[in-house]
């Protein structure tokens, strides 16, 4: 009987683990070296988007790797069956609705570099728009994140004031968000800052 590859290995490491992994996890329970796990990784990843109409997506953020459902599934399934999305994504997601509009320049100066990295997942997530503005890009949430969140509203201008009344009445600052984050991703930088106006408070209304 022929050996299984290691993307083989890997793919089924990736759906069984119910969460997401680092690579030298998956090297550690593999028994291969983590420089061909991330290798494998990388193929199955481009794998997973050159299929056709794929209900699977490989997704790494932060150093993470998950095999989630494709993003565009989850209003077609039950809610008890939408695949959980990480406590640190969703609470990336409330600090720039806390915040929205924000420029992505100012998430980075709040977590760290890492920070592109979340903004990459919660776009695939569907949970946030990112559009180019000047040499960053300006975030905002969208109708989804508003029903994943069960907010009444979908305009961001409605959905921020919602947001920080639910954050005020729990006591929950922006900095109290992202110390939250840090505490599941060590890798989100320790920044004392919090944003100011960009200047895109007019987009709100588009």
């Amino acid at each position: 009987m022929t050996d299984p590859s290691i993307e083989s290995i890997v793919e089924a490491l990736l759906f069984c683990s119910g969460r997401s992994l680092k690579s030298s996890e998956i090297s550690e329970q593999s028994g291969h070296p983590e420089s061909v796990v991330v290798d494998s990784l990388t193929t199955l990843q481009n794998q997973y988007r050159r299929r056709r109409d794929s209900a699977l997506s490989i997704v790494e953020v932060g150093g993470r790797w998950s095999m989630e459902v494709h993003p565009r599934l989850s209003a077609h399934l039950p809610s008890e069956l939408r695949g959980d999305i990480p406590d640190r994504l969703q609470r990336a997601a409330a600090l720039i609705a806390y915040h929205q509009p924000m420029m992505q320049s100012d998430l980075v100066q709040m977590m760290g570099p890492i920070a592109y990295d979340y903004v990459r997942a919660l776009a695939r997530l569907g949970l946030v728009d990112r559009r180019r503005q000047g040499n960053s890009r300006r975030l905002r949430t969208t109708r989804y994140f508003a029903e994943r969140f069960q907010c009444p509203h979908t305009e961001p201008k409605k959905v921020r004031e919602w947001f920080r009344g639910q954050a005020e009445d729990s006591g929950i600052t922006s900095q109290n968000l992202v110390d939250s984050i840090r505490e599941l991703d060590p890798d989100v930088g320790d920044m004392d800052f919090v944003p100011e106006s960009d200047g895109t408070e007019d987009d709100l209304e588009d």
